[in-house]
């Protein structure tokens, strides 16, 4: 992958978007024409510099000196959040990386689960205390298709119960499918009686994956270390090892961020043989 677009007065980051990516990102984050008067700064450059900060986990503050302004980063990645160019783009990603691997566009099973990141001082106020995990922080409640790629996601804090989130992740589950999903595997801390009521409310159905009492240590559950690898994934984003953002709906967003960085990473090469044939 080149980075050719790149000032002749920078040295290429890491985290820079190569060109191939950005020619898929771009018209993505083209919230405005790109010879509108008020842009100060390159778009790219701006993107480049929110790829730095998710993935270093550095404050916007610290930024490279030779990325553009913090204030300008912050206010137009704010912009493409509330706009939801990232869940867009997640939606397109995982419809193109199906069809590659020979499955339908959208997907009719899922798997959801949680995690809990350890809150900050930014984030603190809005924390709940995780009793299970003896931890302060927010909860990251997923859905993936059985591949890893992202369906929809709700941060609630982290002493709402698992159980209680099913309602709204199921139905952000079919607005981004087109309600394709039918069955959703989990563990088992969404049993009772009002998770698979709550689900079969938006036309899935719950399906519990349990351990067996014979097995002691690690196990390595059917279906479900599938979201535990697309949580291990996001965890290569420092930014969300743990929950950073004082804006609540930050950390959510920034989540698609993520996800969308590590789907266009694995589609690129496809792009480059199919255009090669």
């Amino acid at each position: 992958m080149s980075h050719t677009n790149i000032p002749l007065a920078r040295k290429p980051s890491p985290s820079d978007v190569s060109d191939e990516e950005w020619a898929f990102v771009a018209p993505y984050l083209a919230l405005v024409r790109a010879d509108a008067p008020q842009r100060r700064h390159d778009r790219r450059e701006v993107f480049n510099a929110l790829r730095w900060v998710v993935h270093t986990g550095a404050p916007w503050r610290w930024r490279p000196h030779d990325l553009p302004p913090w204030d300008s980063v912050y206010q137009q990645t704010r912009r493409w959040l509330d706009a939801g160019v990232f869940a867009a783009m997640v939606a397109d990603l995982r419809l193109l990386l199906r069809l590659d691997a020979g499955r339908a566009g959208q997907p009719a099973a899922g798997i959801l689960d949680s995690r809990t990141l350890q809150s900050t001082p930014e984030s603190g106020a809005r924390a709940g205390y995780d009793g299970h995990q003896r931890r302060k922080g927010s909860q990251v409640h997923a859905a993936v298709d059985t591949l890893g790629h992202l369906h929809a996601l709700v941060v609630p804090p982290a002493d709402e119960q698992d159980r209680a989130q099913v309602a709204a992740l199921a139905a952000a589950v079919q607005e981004a499918t087109g309600e394709s999903v039918e069955l959703a595997d989990v563990d088992q801390a969404y049993t009772g009686e009002q998770p698979p009521a709550d689900a079969a409310a938006q036309g899935i159905h719950l399906a519990v994956v349990k351990l067996s009492e014979a097995k002691h240590g690690f196990v390595l559950l059917p279906r479900r270390w599938v979201v535990e690898r697309a949580f291990a994934w996001a965890s290569r984003c420092r930014r969300l090892a743990r929950d950073y953002e004082r804006w609540p709906g930050g950390l959510a967003s920034l989540q698609f961020l993520a996800f969308a960085c590590l789907m266009l990473h694995r589609l690129i090469p496809i792009l480059q043989v199919h255009n090669t044939l």
